[in-house]
């Protein structure tokens, strides 16, 4: 679910985000950025691969909370504000996009000190299915993990 890239001169995570169909936010989030300027050409970030089967986008619209857009979609906030990098009260404007997790997954966002064994515990799979269903598995904190239910 999620791959390797080299920064090249001149890139910035906006444009490695439209190349990835992320966000600046999402990219920043897994990667634990707080300051995107100390990223330099040569270094490695990870980015989605293939996420776009895992989830679908949201244009916020006036009024909507974190708790009105997961009540429409019928997912759990947390996992709402988890997915968008966001805490639960944070603010949301109308015009942002968010990302929607797709029903017919369940997701994991891994800690530290978290193993496969654990994750593929917490889906109630083996290990080889979880390779399989996320190619790449750095398991640092705040990688998103998928299992197909």
């Amino acid at each position: 679910m999620f791959d390797k890239y080299c920064i090249k001169s001149g890139d910035s995570l906006a444009s490695i985000a439209r190349v990835y169909n992320t966000t600046v936010d999402n990219l920043k989030d897994i990667n634990n950025v707080e300051y995107p300027e100390m990223l330099r050409a040569g270094m490695d970030i990870v980015v989605p691969k293939g996420s776009e089967d895992y989830f679908e986008y949201y244009k916020i619209e006036n009024g909507d909370t974190l708790f009105s857009i997961a009540r429409k979609y019928n997912i759990n906030p947390e996992l709402l504000s988890l997915f968008n990098g966001l805490e639960i009260e944070d603010y949301i404007h109308s015009g942002q996009d968010i990302l929607i997790p797709k029903s017919g997954y369940g997701y994991y966002m891994t800690k530290e000190g978290d193993t496969l064994e654990l994750v593929s515990n917490k889906f109630d799979t083996n290990i080889d299915v979880l390779l399989r269903e996320n190619r790449t598995i750095y398991l640092l904190g705040g990688q998103l993990m998928v299992h197909k239910k």
